[in-house]
């Protein structure tokens, strides 16, 4: 059931409001408050889907309820309910976060419309905010070594920024995991973080995929399409691997990072993006610029600031966090009970030579908790942790 709140100071207009909701369907719930001051009251005290709000009203106008209401509960819709005179403060409610607006004397349908799609809109904010929190569960970064509390703490000062990043570090280490943190973390995390891994992608196809194209530019365009960059307009997109990215590629690339604009390919038509660069690699890209093999002016143009992803083998203090971790996460993923590691087996495993870093961690345990004992020992980790 929906849960609506009717804030409104004129008694006839307030029940004709709730009349019409409360006749609509029987699963809204309607409650009411006759001024600003019992409405943010009731706000901060109960979970309301959705709040109609008068703008002039004695005590708190609808502005100040509004703005206080998001404070502290910002995913309630609001609808702003104006007077004739009051559209000018209506518009600017919607700047300040409303919805909508509904002017008085209220339309039926107008007024139902819009209870619908504010309440719909309700839905998939919360949805969305659960999916986020689950997103970032899955991207959880595990360790408390001295190496990983640098990475922290330079995702906290860079995030909010939209500084370009690039993150370095061999295969398995968990560069990924950086790149979704400092999303999350960041003003644009209401929008999407698009992932490009420019090694999977063959050459001559990575232009497209970036930046799109249109009917006809190449065998196969059946019709216009959109690319990365355009995908994650006002978010983050995350190039890995870029080190195996083409150089025609690069300087297309370099182009949108200079100017803000991309080209569709087939098009000379520029299109603006607002996108912050997140880039990620296992090469030695100094190296490659040596070798001719990557631009220099790209490298410094993603390289504002530099993070670099220390293998597994550098922070094996980190290995019981870890085991812990993944043992949990496989177990629920799984089906599987989850397992204790004996601290001889945790300290066998802490010796080991890890080339594959954290993704063959990962493996290892989860290859333990499948084959090991109740209680996973020296002897399993020896008999199913080959090395």
């Amino acid at each position: 059931m929906s849960k609506i709140l009717v804030i409104e100071d004129e008694a006839a207009i307030r029940r004709v409001l709730i009349k019409i909701i409360s006749e609509e369907s029987d699963a809204y719930e309607v409650e009411e408050a006759e001024n600003g001051l019992d409405g943010i009251e009731k706000i901060i005290n109960s979970d309301y889907d959705l709040v109609l709000c008068d703008i002039k009203m004695p005590k708190m106008d609808g502005i100040e309820v509004l703005q206080k209401a998001k404070k502290t509960k910002p995913e309630i819709p609001f609808i702003m309910i104006s007077g004739h005179g009051d559209l000018d403060t209506a518009v600017n409610s919607m700047r300040l976060g409303a919805f909508d607006y509904i002017s008085k004397p209220p339309d039926l349908n107008r007024l139902l419309n819009t209870v619908r799609n504010a309440l719909d809109r309700k839905v998939l904010v919360v949805e969305n905010k659960r999916l986020k929190k689950k997103v970032s569960r899955n991207y959880e970064m595990i360790g408390e070594s001295d190496a990983i509390n640098h990475i922290k703490g330079m995702i906290e000062k860079i995030a909010p920024t939209d500084a370009r990043v690039l993150i370095t570090g061999p295969n398995g280490t968990g560069k990924e995991l950086v790149a979704h943190w400092l999303h999350t973390k960041s003003n644009r995390a209401q929008s999407s973080m698009i992932e490009v891994n420019c090694a999977a992608i063959p050459s001559e196809l990575i232009e497209s995929e970036l930046f799109g194209h249109v009917k006809g530019s190449f065998t196969g365009a059946n019709k216009d399409r959109a690319g990365k960059f355009e995908a994650a307009n006002k978010g983050t997109i995350f190039l890995d691997e870029i080190g195996d990215m083409s150089l025609s590629a690069q300087a297309k690339v370099l182009r949108a990072l200079q100017e803000n604009k991309i080209q569709r390919v087939g098009s000379d038509k520029d299109i603006k993006v607002d996108v912050r660069v997140v880039a990620a690699t296992n090469k030695n890209l100094k190296k490659e610029i040596k070798e001719g093999r990557f631009r220099e002016d790209l490298y410094h143009r993603l390289a504002v600031i530099l993070i670099e992803v220390p293998p597994l083998n550098d922070r094996k203090n980190d290995i019981p966090l870890l085991i812990d971790y993944f043992s949990q996460k496989i177990s629920n993923e799984q089906g599987v009970v989850k397992k204790e590691f004996s601290p001889e087996a945790i300290a066998l495993l802490q010796e080991y030579d890890w080339t594959g870093n954290i993704r063959e961690l990962r493996n290892v345990v989860e290859r333990l908790l499948i084959l090991g004992e109740q209680e996973v020992s020296v002897s399993d980790v020896k008999l199913f942790a080959t090395k």
